[in-house]
């Protein structure tokens, strides 16, 4: 079944909406693994320290309309 591209973006966008509360709250869950995986690295303590706090401060966020207009320009190239 061929979709247009108009369909497609707006199936994606409104999966995106569904699933955006998800994936933030995935993202925050990681944290402490993307640190546990920078401290293994051999780097020295200001540039871990460094990440840890940059880290920790992040916060995620999900743009379903940067999405919705990125995409099907993206598409289209």
């Amino acid at each position: 079944m061929a979709y247009s591209i108009e369909e497609m973006t707006a199936k994606g966008v409104a999966k995106l909406r569904a699933k955006a509360a998800s994936i933030t709250a995935s993202w925050n869950a990681a944290k402490s693994r993307m640190i546990a995986g920078y401290e293994a690295t051999p780097f020295g303590p200001t540039r871990k320290g460094n990440y840890r706090s940059g880290v920790q401060a992040a916060t995620h966020r999900t743009d379903p309309e940067k999405w919705e207009r990125n995409w099907p320009a993206k598409m289209r190239e």
